[in-house]
């Protein structure tokens, strides 16, 4: 095994200061008032040292080895034990190499000005927002990254501190040297300093991930929309594409009795003529939980035509939390092979099981997964033959009829 050189020491210190080790001691000295040789320090470091056969073998470059070692000794230390040799006596060689202090760590890799810079964001935020500190310690280098707008960083959270969940537009916000800008550039961090500093009350713990920041902290957002088309020929508003707010629609409580929900734009708007019924674009797992609170659609029929792959399963599966009667459309095995030469490819399937599947959606979504067929097999909705989606709804009509 290679004998550890002052460039080893130095590397193993680096990585020290990658993970994050030395600042957030920085902050565990600083903060807590621990002096400089508690905690992590002194820290030992990997040292492989000539064994005593290799030192009368290669007496020579073992001294060259140790006198490198000890001139780089002002910033580690070095404990030396004695090795004995038949051949050459007794001879002192470094055998541990320590970092003492915190102090000495930044030194040896170059770092004490950057330590400084993070230490003056410590002080800051230990007069101002003292809460935040467990988010210096675990995310030092992201910090030391956005040290030019830290400053308006703690000033966007002070000013949410005096102004919980404040029902009004991220542009609305008055602060000096922020604009709405600045804040959706920074969401995530925000996220996590808002989390640790604003009081319970003031988070709604259901909104999660940067689509619901402003719902968990109480900004205002710009309205959800649904599109949706009237399929009845006779309608005065017939395929017409209609765009609301979700809390338009979730007042509509329209007249028909059948609702259809598509994931595919096209497949929207070429949806055939169908009596007494209108149909939705979904638009994802998002554009399906704008769905979630029209009351109205439970007293409807409603259908789901989505990919015959695992993610279509997957939201069908999302839908039917909260619409229970909602049935699938053209997600079968017979519209699976009856177009085979048109199968494409699901680069990342679905692995967990979804329980609100009927029986013969499961064995569809476990062929999908399993890849029992091929490996990512996926059918996409605006692959089906028109004929067979026209055929399909006929049948389905001739069901309603009977």
């Amino acid at each position: 095994m290679p004998w550890t050189k002052a460039a080893d020491l130095r590397e193993q210190t680096q990585k020290l200061w990658d993970k994050g080790t030395l600042l957030s001691e920085l902050v565990n000295q600083w903060v807590n008032g621990q002096s400089d040789s508690s905690g992590t320090f002194p820290q030992r470091l990997r040292l492989q040292s000539p064994t005593t056969s290799e030192l009368s073998a290669r007496f020579e470059e073992a001294r060259t080895w140790a006198d490198g070692l000890r001139l780089g000794s002002g910033r580690y230390r070095l404990v030396e034990r004695e090795a004995r040799s038949p051949v050459l006596g007794s001879n002192r060689i470094p055998d541990e190499a320590w970092l003492d202090t915190l102090q000495d760590a930044l030194t040896l890799i170059g770092k004490t000005k950057d330590a400084a810079r993070f230490l003056e964001l410590v002080r800051i935020t230990k007069a101002q927002q003292p809460a935040l500190l467990p988010w210096l310690e675990k995310r030092p280098h992201v910090a030391l990254e956005l040290k030019e707008v830290w400053q308006r960083l703690l000033n966007v959270v002070g000013w949410l501190q005096a102004y919980p969940r404040p029902g009004v537009y991220m542009r609305q916000v008055d602060i000096a040297g922020v604009d709405s800008k600045f804040i959706e550039l920074h969401l995530s961090v925000l996220a996590g300093l808002f989390d640790l500093a604003l009081p319970p009350y003031a988070i709604d713990e259901s909104a999660r991930g940067a689509a619901q920041f402003c719902q968990r902290y109480g900004f205002l957002d710009k309205p959800l929309r649904i599109r949706f088309r009237w399929l009845e020929p006779s309608a005065g508003s017939y395929g017409e594409d209609v765009t609301v707010t979700q809390t338009v629609f979730e007042q509509l409580n329209t007249p028909v009795g059948h609702v259809f929900i598509t994931e595919n734009e096209v497949n929207f708007l070429a949806f055939p003529d169908t009596p007494n019924a209108m149909v939705v674009f979904g638009g994802g797992f998002g554009g399906l939980d704008r769905l979630r609170r029209a009351v109205w659609l439970h007293q409807r029929s409603v259908h789901y035509w989505g990919d015959i792959d695992t993610h279509g399963f997957a939201m069908l599966d999302q839908l039917r939390a909260y619409l229970p009667q909602v049935l699938s459309l053209m997600m079968d095995e017979s519209t699976l092979m009856h177009h085979s030469d048109h199968w494409g490819h699901e680069a990342l399937a679905q692995q967990r099981d979804l329980p609100r599947l009927t029986t013969s959606e499961r064995a569809v979504y476990d062929i999908l997964r399993d890849n029992r067929l091929r490996v990512g097999l996926r059918l996409e909705q605006e692959r089906i033959s028109f004929g067979w989606v026209k055929q399909s709804l006929a049948a389905l009509q001739k069901s309603v009829d009977d």
